[in-house]
């Protein structure tokens, strides 16, 4: 059975969303926030370790955002963190108009809302995370009516899912973690549009369709700084890009790859400390 390391990590002073958004920045596979502490999920493999989160940590007491920290790790089954996480996941309503609802949740969607359901299980896109609220939101006005939609890293499926739901005709989705590919499927198939999303297992060069109206991208900057030139192979002439997964810090970086990519920036959006940056060709 596939296992993961929890670290459990206390600081002081304690800033929940400080916290969250910095080890965002890491390859990890979840969080959930008790009462006093943050708890960290990563796969086994994954080639983040209590090193790299030291690192962070250490950083932030240097930068004066914290005097102090504890840690503590160990190893889990991942029936553990499935109870674990589903005890701490909540229906997160986006706006008016979108909610998420996962599956082990009630909930009582105010009249004409769009309720995306999802079992989240390991993959990242509950809509608990700033950027997946950001990208949620800009989709409601950048999804192709009757285009077709590309979500790089998709996790769940949930952007994927949304797109067709607000009018795109198809979405392909693609993730290299086979976590996803079971979970967006199992998700896609929650939300009864079998037949206008696939999952696909790999890399965006595993995508044999281009001309995609609109490509979304949620992910990392590290990851995001080498795919310009496979995006750029995969969008229309008149299509646009949504990056996500940025720091407002890592604006600039991502404008000069992206902007030398062919590229130009239309709209930014900014929740905290995280953005999303929509371009067109």
């Amino acid at each position: 059975m596939k296992k993961f390391r929890k670290y459990l990590i206390k600081t002081d002073p304690f800033d929940p969303d400080v916290l969250t958004n910095l080890l965002w920045t890491l390859e990890i596979n979840g969080i959930t926030e008790e009462e006093n502490s943050i708890i960290v999920y990563l796969d086994e493999n994954s080639p983040e370790n209590s090193k790299t989160i030291t690192d962070l940590l250490n950083s932030m007491k240097e930068n004066n955002q914290i005097n102090s920290f504890f840690m503590s790790e160990d190893l889990i089954e991942d029936k553990n963190w499935n109870e674990e996480f589903e005890r701490n996941t909540n229906v997160v309503e986006i706006n008016e108009r979108i909610a998420i609802k996962p599956t082990f949740k009630k909930f009582n969607p105010k009249q004409g809302q769009l309720v995306i359901q999802i079992d989240p299980k390991m993959s990242f896109g509950t809509g608990e995370h700033e950027t997946t609220k950001l990208v949620l939101t800009l989709l409601e006005k950048y999804v192709p009516k009757n285009g077709k939609v590309l979500d790089v890293g998709s996790g769940t499926g949930v952007l994927a899912i949304a797109s067709v739901l607000l009018g795109a005709d198809f979405a392909f989705g693609v993730d290299n973690d086979e976590w996803c590919l079971l979970n967006g499927n199992e998700n896609v198939q929650l939300n009864k549009v079998e037949d206008k999303v696939k999952i696909i297992l790999g890399t965006i060069s595993d995508i044999e369709e281009n001309n995609f109206d609109l490509v979304i991208a949620n992910i990392n900057k590290h990851i995001l700084m080498g795919l310009d030139k496979d995006i750029s192979l995969k969008i229309s002439e008149t299509g646009k890009l949504i990056l996500s997964g940025l720091l407002n810090k890592d604006e600039n970086d991502i404008l000069e790859i992206y902007s030398n990519a062919g590229f130009k920036l239309i709209e930014k959006l900014q929740m905290n400390e995280w953005i999303a940056l929509v371009f067109k060709k």
